[in-house]
């Protein structure tokens, strides 16, 4: 942990060209080191003791998010809606609050108006929203006056860096800062499961809910993908959906438009839109019909409906 924090604290003062190049490399370990859990871990793929199947009688769910780190990506969240909305698919952008960028009204209406949703990313975005219970506590108290004036119901923590005792202090329905598998994050233990699950609000925790509901992300990161490993096509993004869709569970998949490139002039930082054009069209055409498609607000809403205990 202490390590994690050094490095956050120093990442803004690190080109990127050297933070990818040294990433690039920690990351290629990293996956020789876990390939038999990455991109898939099998044993993520087992049904819950009470799960009953998914609404319609679907094969899977399909949830699409987007954490939107900087200003460039804030100025390509209209693009990144048209381009979903053209193929027939509605996601979630997670804004930050108080970070390097302010979220406009204008566009967070925008897009509830056209059938997207809005969470929260994170407080500021800078790696120390864990650093201590009570600085999570005086940033917890913002966050849910963000999510109260902005109508909000998830979150997702910058890094997946996350406490999810602590969470529970946040007025949500759901989180979703965590995985079934990712080595290759900062903090790199998974939940272990392509389903939804219930944390529980345990005994001596401050919280208006019960509980919330987690939804941990199921297909790799673009940023992994894409800047790290340099992978040259979506095929496992692919790979990794057809395994989720066998398995009945939950593809839920977490690209930035702060990396995706609309104009063909493919920059650093970026890679082509047709890698996420390519895996909708994918999805919608081999299986059309068989997989359930929402908000990431609506599937947590949903499934605290099938709690016996809500």
């Amino acid at each position: 942990m202490l390590r994690r924090r050094v490095y956050y604290s120093i990442k803004p003062y690190i080109p990127w060209r050297i933070r990818a190049a040294l990433r690039r490399v920690h990351v290629r370990r990293i996956r020789a080191a876990t390939h038999n859990i990455w991109p898939v871990n099998e044993a993520a793929g087992a049904r819950p003791a009470s799960w009953t199947g998914w609404p319609e009688n679907k094969k899977f769910a399909l949830i699409l998010t987007h954490d939107v780190e900087d200003q460039t990506g804030l100025d390509k969240c209209r693009q990144l809606a048209k381009l979903e909305m053209e193929l027939g698919f509605r996601s979630s952008f997670n804004l930050i609050p108080e970070g390097p960028y302010t979220a406009p009204a204008q566009l967070r209406s925008w897009l509830v108006e056209n059938g997207f949703e809005v969470g929260i990313h994170d407080h500021r975005h800078d790696g120390k929203l864990f650093h201590s219970h009570g600085g999570f506590q005086k940033a917890a108290r913002r966050i849910n006056q963000f999510i109260q004036e902005w109508e909000t119901k998830g979150f997702r923590a910058g890094f997946m860096l996350r406490n999810l005792d602590w969470i529970h202090e946040l007025d949500i329905d759901y989180d979703a800062s965590t995985f079934d598998t990712d080595p290759f994050e900062p903090q790199p233990e998974g939940a272990g499961t392509i389903y939804p699950h219930w944390i529980a609000t345990p005994p001596g925790i401050s919280s208006k809910n019960s509980g919330y509901v987690e939804l941990p992300y199921t297909l790799p990161q673009d940023s992994t993908l894409f800047l790290f490993l340099e992978e040259t096509t979506p095929e496992i993004w692919m790979r990794k959906l057809d395994w989720v869709a066998e398995h009945g569970g939950m593809a839920l998949i977490n690209v930035h438009p702060d990396y995706i490139n609309f104009d063909g002039q493919v920059g650093a930082k970026e890679y082509t839109q047709r890698h996420y054009a390519d895996l909708l069209q994918y999805v919608r055409q081999k299986y059309a019909g068989q997989y359930w498609h929402v908000c990431a607000h609506q599937l947590a809403s949903w499934y605290r409906s099938q709690l016996p205990h809500q």
